[in-house]
């Protein structure tokens, strides 16, 4: 595996473009069938009548393709250690079928552990916005790196 990304190459402010997703109404529904089965998420007739007028996807398959396209986009090439946990999710519109959304990755801050050289935290802000520039929903994390090696093979690091 390259590595692309390291606890150095992050910076606050910095914005990483990780591309974009959409689900179908087939999707929408599977999902919600197994994990939220809200009549909304799940029942077309039902959730005509809704407050949304329609089938809208769950909150937590919004999440899913989030992550989705920052494990394919930043995580799958870099030196992630996982993460502690986020710090807040917010869903700010309905995601429909058929809707595109474009997610971002924003670096907010970031820090070196002082007990673990090899290491460092990055909070971030993940942003999906579908096509029609509304933002759908907000990630705000963090993530622990591993910091670059001072030459290969050597264990000290910058």
């Amino acid at each position: 595996m390259s590595i692309d990304w390291y606890f150095e190459d992050f910076a606050p402010g910095q914005d990483i473009d990780l591309g974009t997703c959409s689900a179908t109404q087939d999707e929408i529904v599977a999902f919600a069938t197994q994990y939220d089965p809200q009549p909304f998420h799940v029942d077309p007739d039902a959730a005509a009548h809704s407050i949304y007028g329609g089938v809208i996807a769950s909150g937590w398959h919004t999440c899913g393709m989030m992550m989705r396209l920052v494990v394919d986009g930043l995580l799958s090439r870099s030196s992630s250690m996982g993460s502690p946990g986020l710090d807040g999710v917010r869903w700010l519109a309905p995601v429909r079928a058929g809707d595109v959304l474009n997610v971002r990755y924003r670096t907010v801050r970031v820090k070196a552990s002082a007990s673990r050289p090899d290491r460092g935290v990055v909070w971030s802000q993940w942003v999906a916005i579908n096509q029609r520039g509304e933002t759908v929903c907000t990630i705000d994390g963090m993530g622990m790196f591993g910091r670059r090696p001072t030459t290969e093979g050597e264990g000290g690091w910058r």
